[in-house]
């Protein structure tokens, strides 16, 4: 079956909320590859809480590098939404065979992002261990000695820090992985046309962002069992995303 060429809408701040819609279809429409992905990746956050225990800064270094590589993973569910853009239902071996493809623009890419979530975890580090008055050992010295100190300066500069390094990341991957998936582009044309998407839409690929997080952060708080179905719908709602970013400008 050919691919289904349809229109696609303007993107605007009603956008990200037609993406998470259209990515909850595709999940209704071909659960099991989204629940394998889910449960895979709840897993291994499972698998890091586990190992690190209250090492602090082992445990923030952890899950900031599953956040930043967590749309590596995810790249099978780019593949499950650009076949059902087609009209074809796709199971695991197809997924599997994305993953055993060794495709080096993807490894070059996810060794990339650790490298950037090495460096958040590193500054953050730093940050808080030179500001704060009191010894950080773990997530609860963190939450008593900078989240909830009254004074007004170390737990506000962690979050702008944080904003600040997370962005360009965010910029380079939300259109960059799914076109990696979808067409033969290099890194650095994928990268390019990213940013090139999110300075044409500030608004919309900001409270894309900003849901995302939210997503990611109720998953966390239902004890890592949320994403065994918001990171299947992150996935697909992404390939809308990049769709509609990029104007349809690609093979699936």
């Amino acid at each position: 079956m050919g691919v289904e060429r349809t229109a696609i809408p303007p993107v605007n701040l009603y956008s990200p909320l037609r993406w998470l819609a259209r990515g909850w279809t595709d999940l209704r429409r071909n659960p099991l590859p989204g629940l394998f992905h889910g449960l895979l990746i709840t897993a291994f956050g499972a698998a890091l809480l586990w190992t690190v225990g209250d090492r602090f800064w082992l445990l923030a270094g952890a899950f900031s590098g599953f956040l930043i590589v967590a749309p590596v993973l995810a790249t099978g569910l780019y593949e499950v939404s650009r076949h059902l853009a087609r009209g074809q239902r796709i199971g695991l071996p197809k997924v599997w065979r994305l993953w055993r493809s060794g495709d080096t623009r993807l490894v070059r890419f996810g060794l990339l992002l650790a490298l950037a979530g090495t460096g958040w975890v590193l500054t953050s580090a730093a940050l808080i261990t030179l500001w704060s008055p009191d010894p950080i050992r773990n997530p609860l010295d963190f939450l008593h000695h900078v989240v909830l100190v009254r004074r007004v300066g170390l737990f506000e500069a962690w979050l702008v820090l944080g904003a600040l390094l997370a962005a360009p990341v965010f910029a380079s991957t939300v259109v960059a992985l799914p076109m990696l998936v979808d067409q033969p582009v290099s890194v650095r044309t994928a990268v390019f046309r990213s940013w090139r998407a999110v300075s044409a839409h500030p608004g919309p690929a900001t409270l894309w962002a900003v849901l995302i997080a939210l997503l990611a952060g109720l998953g966390m708080a239902s004890l890592l069992l949320g994403l065994v179905v918001l990171i299947p719908l992150i996935g697909h709602a992404s390939w809308h995303a990049y769709r509609d970013l990029t104007g349809g400008d690609g093979q699936g």
